[in-house]
């Protein structure tokens, strides 16, 4: 990343040009170096929407409480949250194939697991202990392939709009893999769906790792190449033995932290509104298809062209206009009658700000760790959203139920402005971060 973000219309990638607009991910997709990880991606994510609501239903389909489904579900995410930094810096030192085929196959198995023990009526202390290895085994694969796109796309402005895709299908998975499930839901027994995300999960797995990107993605490949560009490679960070060190980042991890901590706030503050508000826990998912469609929308507009402003300097307005929205939804549970009309366009707008803002901050992640530890940073990013989440999800079920819904979407707000705050006030900090980092590529001999 640059200063000010060049506006242009064209974007080079690997001898390819990816046109303006809407073209640039149609030529993006055909470019098969690059459209072949991103499916296999694409698959192998699903079960990130999959698996922790598979383990809910399941369990409390088997077991009769919320409470137990409960346990064995946070379970799943304190492991994910805490095994995605260690598998990304395990990356960086051993390459993505090494970590990723293990990690899916792993991962799935121990699923499978789970879906066993539970309909054998084993030992609740059994399936949390399962459900925390699956997640602490499950695979980096958004780390990994946020980190392959500086391989398949050297250049910052192509990456820009491969970031957006990325961003965008996350949101499509978070809405089309509940969707999948419930329709595996509708015809096959409870344990079937949780089966089936675990072979999502390999299949995915499997597949990434046969593509170019993840056999390029290797620390000697990447350094020789990089080396032979003049791009930063290790020798100009000998200091960073973490990503986290690396000027700036941590910065970017904090915003991520506070924004996420909205997320899940939001989350269970639109279920809690469907079945509170509008008769019925099965209209939560027109309020997600809502908010993710804005996100979706919101994502793909700005990754489809060049803008005439610094992304340091967006990030904080995106996140002022987040927390506001949300603090209108706060407003909005006060009234006597709320009605979808109301709700869907605020939800749609309000998702308009949250890819962008998650695209900047991959892509000032991309530019401010140090390449040698770019897995370990996006890892980092990973388990701050995780992290993040799951706090915002804990804190809102104590707001709800002892306040009502209004004050989970003020808490929500807050935790938007927070993040909001922090990226205003590491506004310089990231230009000096960033300038420095740029001086370093150009001052560094090619060949080097």
């Amino acid at each position: 990343m640059t200063d000010q973000i060049p506006s242009r219309t064209e974007f080079t990638v690997t001898g390819v040009v990816i046109g303006s607009g809407l073209r640039a991910y149609l030529r993006l997709l055909r470019h098969g170096p690059a459209a072949q990880p991103f499916i296999a991606a694409l698959i192998a994510r699903l079960p990130m929407a999959m698996a922790p609501l598979g383990i809910l239903l399941l369990v409390e389909h088997e077991r009769g409480a919320y409470s137990i489904a409960g346990f064995v579900t946070g379970a799943f995410a304190i492991g994910s949250a805490g095994g995605t930094p260690v598998w990304g810096r395990l990356m960086d030192r051993y390459g993505q194939i090494w970590v990723l085929l293990p990690t899916s196959l792993a991962s799935a198995g121990l699923l499978v697991a789970v879906a066993l023990a539970t309909i054998w009526d084993g030992p609740t202390s059994l399936l949390v202990v399962l459900s925390a290895l699956a997640g602490l085994t499950y695979p980096p694969m958004s780390p990994a392939l946020r980190a392959a796109w500086r391989v398949i796309f050297p250049d910052l402005e192509s990456r820009r709009v491969a970031f957006a895709l990325d961003a965008t299908s996350v949101e499509l998975i978070f809405v089309g893999g509940p969707l999948l499930l419930s329709a595996l839901l509708a015809f096959t027994v409870p344990v079937v769906p949780l089966l089936v995300t675990a072979g999502l999960m390999a299949a995915g797995g499997v597949a990434y790792c046969r593509t170019e990107a993840a056999r390029e993605s290797t620390p000697a490949k990447r350094l020789l190449r990089e080396a032979s560009s003049g791009s930063d490679t290790a020798a100009r960070y000998p200091g960073h033995r973490s990503a986290i060190t690396a000027t700036g980042v941590g910065a970017v991890l904090l915003v991520m932290l506070a924004m996420s901590i909205a997320f899940g706030q939001l989350d269970t503050s639109m279920a809690a509104t469907a079945d509170q508000q509008l008769g019925g826990t099965q209209r939560v998912g027109i309020l997600f298809a809502a908010i993710a469609g804005g996100s979706a929308v919101g994502g793909l507009v700005f990754g489809a062209r060049g803008w005439p402003f610094e992304e340091r300097q967006a990030v904080p307005v995106l996140l002022g206009l987040f927390a506001l929205f949300l603090g209108l939804m706060a407003v909005l549970m006060g009234l006597s009658q709320l009605s979808l009309w109301v709700l869907l366009p605020v939800l749609f707008v309000t998702g308009v700000t949250i890819a962008p803002t998650l695209i900047m901050q991959q892509s000032l992640l991309d530019h401010l760790a140090p390449s040698h530890r770019l897995n370990e940073a996006q890892a980092f990013l990973s388990a701050a959203n995780t992290t993040g989440a799951a706090a915002g999800t804990a804190l809102a079920g104590i707001l709800i139920d002892y306040h009502g819904l209004g004050w989970s979407f003020g808490g929500a707000a807050i935790g938007a402005g927070l993040a909001a705050v922090i990226a205003a006030l590491s506004h310089n900090h990231w230009r000096a971060a960033s300038v420095a980092v740029t001086e370093q590529r150009v001052e560094t001999p090619v060949g080097r």
